[in-house]
């Protein structure tokens, strides 16, 4: 097997290894333990194994001692460049990745690369050797930071969350309110929500890998940041609330306590809130120590639950003494469990919506695992396991709990020892203690009972084996949980913190320690949390929660759902035990026990979701992550186009879609700008650019993509596509022709005036002009955007652009450099500086827009301005059409074009009749244009021997002296023409004017010199426009 082998003595006086080609058979290679086993391979003597490249240190033995591993690099078959896939080209996220080829250097003559292997393959290694950044391998073992597996890291953190405050301190009393059935009702309502939930996260941690963030990262890389964002807030919120929810039932449980010994810090609810911080205190000082100490001490609180559970077990089964019976306990009696099957609802909160509301917090437990995803050896193994485990287990236990402490336990007792009958006599006692030899009727009637499963909050422990052992469970239960928020809530807003979507939050996104750990974070939790404990208020927290944490549940099941309903390729989860109907169910089931829960919180948490989904969705924040929003966009847009296709055009929806020959966007903002200012949320406009093949070499590679984030910034909808072409005519044509999806096809061509035409070659002309000729045989509508000031932006910063194109622009100059002058490292800060201001993005006020309907073209000539005044910019601009008529039929032509355009339901604010437009031109005027034409002339001392046909070919666009005399009449009325726009246009906004469309015969520095005319000596931007000859507007309904 060929090898490319280093030794110690091999190192040049750079520390580069000299590398070399052997073909020993040492043996299969040293790989990675990413990488499979060389032993394995088949090996046959006819078939010719490619080169091994490897590169290692001087030493293996102090490499390996260093931590750092060799780097493999394999040919294909093919070439020694092709290489054989490799995990780590795949991993971008990977600071030293291995460098794939190009296909560029693939292919590379034969030649080439037999010489450059070598140095490439040593220059492309070089940079994974030790001493060269890569921090991995200098990384000390004992340095490396704390990871879990899925039964520490997920089940038993998930298990301890679920155990929470709610089983020990609320679990009985919903029992006693609905009775064991609907108990039993409210926990599998509560497990199918959160098993479907955990199902739909299964999937999405299994769809790649998981870093830290939690729910916050699976949703936002799901459904982008602008869902991601807000429940990230939300989320960390709901945490820190959970986290003062644990610490409160703690703190009731220890104020309990001492009371049963006559001890009282203030008052009742006072103390509940003094210990609440002071325990919360101390779970943050051990959060502080970090992740070890941390998954340390919840171990020792799985094991105080696991034996407070074990205890509450025998207990059930142990006979009660006097004492216990007068609190309402008998052991297991079938009375007592048939009695407690159906439900006896007491006071306000007395119905099942506000028992499930209660009881719910105690299973948003399951995202525990999940939020560590960080700290995990391989989330997308311990999260479905770990996090399904869980929720089987806690849910065995919530429903024996239920059913043995609803069959050993009454609703109402006295307590009282006294009030055991001593005879037989039951006349007038009340309640189920009658049966069993107990008159708690007293109490009953007089609703004053202080034990029983309605009335005391510690039942567990008083049917428990030993009091104080329920006590323990109950403080490894809250605290656990209190502990398990307290890390879960910072680590989900450190990673929003550091995607930075909202302001102001960066200062949490820091890390400390080997786990990076969020201390900021921690202490924004705890400032949190302490205010929530001064609320000491169990219930209304925990209503609170339920609708923060529904809110979470239901986005990532509708993360799950829309992954799979948009088909992407890369929703590839390798966990199979999921459906998208499922994951449908469950978002929309967690949405409506929202509101069923309280409705006033979920209107107040969709409130909060819609304003921080309004402000990313503003910022528009540059990130992108690959979501399922893109995919389902890529669908819509895909579907809808194809849907589109077998519609037939009607003239009610047409729309101007515009292909705009801008070349480099940047270059002509004021094109850009016009045509956008009529075309956006409206139609299609497609930036064209033809780049000549002799310049496609000199362009940087990523200029596309930064002509687009040009656009983009300039809030310009458009789209660019560049074209390589031998001329301007060429590639317009192929544009005119390929551009476009179906119906999302150009029907508009624009075009800037081409003002240095005089100073142009005549060749330049010729496909200039051509360029129009094959727009009309395309059957396509022509707009032609001339600006007067003609400062030409490209030639102040020497640019090199396409001649075909005219480059002058009516703009604010800021500070403007091209693309094609800068190297790509330079491109990226121009953002800032590359954005000129053109007369199209100022508030044009009350100015007119002029439009000079010489011919019928079909209407595009008004909608055109039509469009515009729907803009802000041109709302206040009044409309005026001029039309050409006679003196005689002035007035009753007037009305007739009046007529017409009320029924185009076109806002004109008045019509002109251009009764002179056949008069002679000025003289002055006249001259001016013969002396514009004259180098392009073709005199008749210069035809001599050559025919006329000979000499168009020759020179196609010379003006033969006939030439000129038979389009006299027409030169003159374009003159005369522009002598009308210029009296009546001098301050117009806009002027648009009908287009003429020219003859085949006509030469192209004639028609060149027409066009000049008509648009010459004006101070606002003009617009030669033609459609084609197709109805664009009507004024029928159908």
């Amino acid at each position: 097997m060929g090898q490319l082998a280093s030794k110690g003595d091999g190192l040049d006086q750079g520390g580069v290894p000299r590398v070399r080609f052997s073909t020993n058979e040492d043996g299969p290679p040293r790989y990675s333990p990413n990488q499979f086993d060389g032993s394995s391979q088949q090996r046959n003597d006819s078939l010719q194994i490619p080169p091994t490249i490897v590169v290692s240190d001087t030493d293996p033995s102090a490499s390996e001692q260093r931590g750092s591993r060799a780097e493999l690099r394999r040919s294909s078959l093919y070439s020694t460049l092709d290489l054989v896939p490799h995990l780590e080209n795949y991993a971008s996220t990977l600071p030293h990745r291995l460098s794939r080829p190009s296909l560029v250097a693939l292919r590379s003559a034969f030649e080439e690369v037999q010489a450059g292997v070598e140095a490439t393959t040593t220059d492309s290694e070089v940079g994974s050797l030790p001493g060269n950044g890569n921090e991995e391998s200098q990384t000390p073992q004992e340095n490396a930071p704390v990871r879990f597996g899925w039964m520490l890291g997920v089940m038993i953190r998930c298990m301890l969350n679920i155990w929470g405050v709610i089983l020990f301190l609320r679990l009985s009393w919903i029992t006693s309110q609905a009775g064991i059935l609907l108990t039993w009702v409210i926990i599998l309502m509560s497990v199918l929500v959160t098993t479907v939930t955990a199902l739909s996260i299964s999937a999405i941690a299994t769809n790649g890998r998981v870093i830290s963030g939690g729910a916050y990262f699976m949703i936002s890389r799901s459904l982008g940041p602008e869902i991601g964002g807000p429940i990230g807030m939300v989320f960390s919120f709901a945490n820190a609330c959970a986290c003062a929810l644990n610490t409160l039932g703690f703190a009731e449980v220890v104020r309990d306590l001492l009371l049963e010994f006559d001890v009282v810090i203030v008052d009742a609810i006072n103390d509940v809130r003094i210990v609440g911080v002071i325990t919360l205190t101390i779970l943050l000082l051990i959060s502080f120590a970090g992740m070890e100490w941390e998954s340390k001490a919840q171990i020792l609180f799985f094991l105080v639950l696991l034996v407070s559970f074990a205890n509450y077990f025998v207990g059930t089964f142990i006979p009660p003494g006097p004492e216990k019976q007068a609190q309402g306990f008998f052991s297991y009696h079938s009375d007592i469990f048939i009695s407690n099957l159906t439900p006896d609802w007491r006071g306000p909160e007395g119905n099942f919506f506000q028992m499930f509301a209660i009881f719910f917090p105690s299973t948003i437990g399951i995202l525990s695992g999940a939020n560590i995803s960080g700290d995990l050896e391989d989330p997308a193994t311990a999260i479905p396991k770990g996090t399904l485990v869980a929720i089987f287990w806690t849910t065995l236990s919530y429903l024996i709990i239920t059913v043995t402490v609803g069959s050993c336990v009454v609703r109402d007792a006295s307590g009282n020892v006294s009030d055991v009958m001593t005879g037989n006599i039951t006349e007038g006692c009340v309640g189920l203690g009658c049966n069993m030899g107990w008159n708690f009727t007293d109490c009953i009637e007089s609703q004053s009972c202080k034990y029983g499963l309605a009335n005391n909050l510690q039942v567990l422990s008083q049917v428990s084996g030993f009091f104080y052992l329920i006590t323990a469970g109950v403080f490894a239960a809250s605290l656990s949980s209190a502990l398990g928020f307290l890390v879960s809530g910072p680590k989900v807003f450190q990673c929003l913190c550091k995607d930075n979507l909202y302001p102001y939050i960066g200062f949490f996104a820091k890390g400390y320690g080997k786990n990076n750990e969020p201390i900021r974070a921690y202490l924004l939790c705890y400032v949190i949390a302490v205010a929530f404990i001064l609320i000491a208020d169990l219930n209304t927290i925990a209503a609170l929660i339920s609708n923060f944490f529904l809110c979470s549940y239901g986005l990532i099941n509708f993360s799950c759902f829309h992954a799979s309903i948009t088909n992407s390729p890369g929703w590839r989860p390798s966990f199979h035990y999921y459906s998208k109907w499922t994951a449908l169910f469950g978002a929309v089931i967690s949405i409506v026990l929202m509101f069923l829960f309280t409705w006033w919180a979920a209107l107040f948490t969709f409130c909060i979701i819609f304003f921080l989904f309004g402000y990313v969705n503003y910022n528009k924040p540059k990130v992108n992550w690959g979501s399922s929003v893109q995919a389902g966009t890529y669908n819509m847009a895909l579907s809808y186009s194809v849907s589109l296709s077998g519609v037939d055009d009607h003239v009610k929806n047409f729309r101007p879609q515009c292909l705009v020959l801008t070349g480099p966007p940047n270059q002509r903002p004021a094109l850009v700008d016009f045509v956008g200012s009529f075309t956006k949320h409206i139609s299609l406009m497609i930036c064209g650019d033809i780049v000549m093949e002799q310049d496609r070499q000199a362009q940087p590679q990523d200029t596309t993509d930064w002509l687009v984030k040009w656009l983009n910034k300039r809030k310009v909808r458009s789209f660019y596509t560049p074209f390589t072409a031998d001329s301007l005519r060429v590639g317009a044509r192929h544009l005119l022709q390929a551009s476009g999806l179906g119906k999302l096809k150009p029907n508009t061509l624009v075009l800037g005036f081409k003002a240095n035409w005089r100073d142009s070659s005549p060749e330049s002309i010729e496909d200039y002009i051509n360029t129009i000729y094959d727009t009309f045989d395309s059957n396509y509508c022509l707009c032609i955007l001339r600006m007067m000031d003609t400062l030409d932006i490209s030639d102040l910063f020497d640019v090199e652009v396409n001649q075909g194109f005219e480059p002058d622009e009516s703009v604010e100059i800021d500070n403007q450099q091209s693309p094609e002058k800068e190297s790509a490292d330079n491109i990226s800060y121009k953002d800032d500086t590359d954005q000129i201001k053109t007369v199209f993005q100022n508030d044009q006020g009350k100015k007119t827009i002029d439009v000079y309907w010489i011919a019928d073209d079909g209407g595009l000539t008004l909608l055109v301005p039509y469009l515009l005044t729907r803009r802000k910019r041109w709302h206040r601009s009044k409309v005026r059409v001029f039309i050409v008529g006679d003196e005689q039929n002035m007035e009753e032509g007037r009305n007739e074009m009046i007529a017409l355009l009320k029924r185009f339901r076109l806002d004109i604010h008045d019509v002109t009749v251009m009764t002179d437009s056949e008069k002679r031109p000025n003289s002055k005027n006249l001259s001016r244009f013969v002396d514009s034409v004259a180098p392009f002339m073709l005199h008749d001392e210069q035809q001599e021997g050559v025919s006329t046909q000979e000499q168009r070919k020759l020179a196609p666009w010379k003006i033969s002296e006939k030439e000129f005399e038979a389009f006299k009449l027409k030169t003159e009325r374009k003159v005369r023409l522009n002598e009308i726009i210029r009296r009546n246009s001098q301050h117009a906004a806009l002027v648009l004017v009908s287009l003429p469309v020219p003859h085949s015969d006509c030469p192209s520095a004639l028609y060149m010199a027409w066009l000049d005319t008509l648009t010459c000596g004006l101070h606002c931007p003009v617009v030669l426009i033609r459609g084609n000859q197709q109805n664009v507007i009507t004024f029928y309904c159908q």
